[in-house]
């Protein structure tokens, strides 16, 4: 299966349990940020995603309230770079015994002596090593020599050791589609379990020209959605179709939830346009409705898997050709 089983029945059980409750609006995803703490500052990040000191950073137990207070069944754990966080281990251990799932996000630099030997893999953790290119791409775009490399050798022994690895890639306006190829092709000969391919989109404090507009998404990405029939991508076809300009869907800026350092962050993973402390004060806050129209001047250009992917789900009761073809999909992983 491209999914593990128990990540599959575990989001699907957590769908109908909502769906009896009569929610319609519901996080899949807690995008939790420990720290804007980080070992790089990467040409396409945000200034407060690399810069934050590490006293600074979220307290263990408000990052497992957070857990508790979305209920979402999978937790991507990013920042600033997670594995510098001192409790990790303790944060890992935390999450897992609350039955959640787990997407480690990481330059895999301090794999080697912040992770493994300490935490054990488990079918819940999953390492997830950003690499936005071959070896001259990424080094360039981490901003280091050397990047490329120590990632490599790091998911190399990731999977010598057991753990669950998957890598995840941003397309930006210079990307060469034969290099994402390149890459493609690259990983999969090392052994990874998944690779998420993301069209880059522009934060808010990122005053870089590097970023898509929604043609040149829909350009690479027909690209990408033909790669798909021969890698493991771990996004949908109808993401991917949508990504390519072949469907359309309004946004589900609530099925991805984001907290950090300075708290949760609204509307969205890449908008800040205010952020709250506490969970109740940030689900009621935030206007839905307005965001999931896409209206906003900042939504124009996205076409990200934080918002989208949930919608491509969700939509997929409307059409029974389209739940055997994810069906067919997640098997044929």
């Amino acid at each position: 299966m491209r999914f593990p089983l128990h990540i599959t029945t575990d989001a699907i059980q957590h769908q109908a349990r909502q769906g009896l409750k009569g929610n319609k609006r519901f996080p899949m995803v807690l995008m939790l940020e420990p720290l804007y703490t980080c070992n790089l500052a990467c040409l396409g990040c945000a200034l407060e995603r690399h810069t934050g000191k590490l006293e600074d950073r979220v307290a263990l137990d408000d990052c497992l309230q957070a857990v508790e207070d979305t209920g979402a069944p999978i937790v991507s754990i990013c920042g600033g770079e997670p594995t510098i966080y001192p409790e990790l281990k303790e944060l890992l251990e935390g999450i897992i015994s609350r039955k959640r799932h787990i997407y480690l996000c990481t330059n895999a630099l301090l794999l080697d002596t912040k992770l493994f030997g300490k935490v054990d893999p488990h079918k819940r953790l999953t390492i997830n090593v950003h690499l936005d290119g071959m070896q001259k791409t990424h080094d360039l775009v981490c901003d280091r020599a050397g990047v490329f490399d120590k990632a490599i050798e790091m998911i190399r022994q990731a999977k010598r050791l057991g753990y669950h690895v998957t890598t995840n890639t941003t397309v930006f306006k210079e990307t060469e589609m034969s290099e994402v190829e390149e890459l493609c092709k690259a990983v999969s000969e090392l052994g990874v379990d998944g690779m998420m391919i993301s069209p880059g989109y522009q934060y808010e404090s990122v005053d870089r020209d590097i970023f898509l507009s929604r043609q040149e998404i829909q350009t690479k990405f027909k690209r990408v959605l033909e790669l798909s029939k021969e890698y493991r991508l771990m996004s949908t076809p109808m993401y991917l179709e949508f990504t390519a300009g072949l469907r359309e869907y309004n946004c589900s800026p609530w099925s991805t939830v984001t907290f950090t350092p300075r708290g949760w962050k609204g509307p969205c993973y890449l908008i800040g346009k205010k952020y709250y402390g506490s969970w109740e004060e940030f689900w009621n806050g935030v206007d839905w409705e307005y965001w999931e129209s896409r209206q906003d001047r900042l939504c124009q250009n996205c076409m990200m898997h934080s918002g989208f992917e949930a919608s491509a789900v969700f939509e997929l009761k409307k059409s029974p050709r389209d739940m055997v073809r994810m069906a067919m999909w997640n098997l044929a992983g």
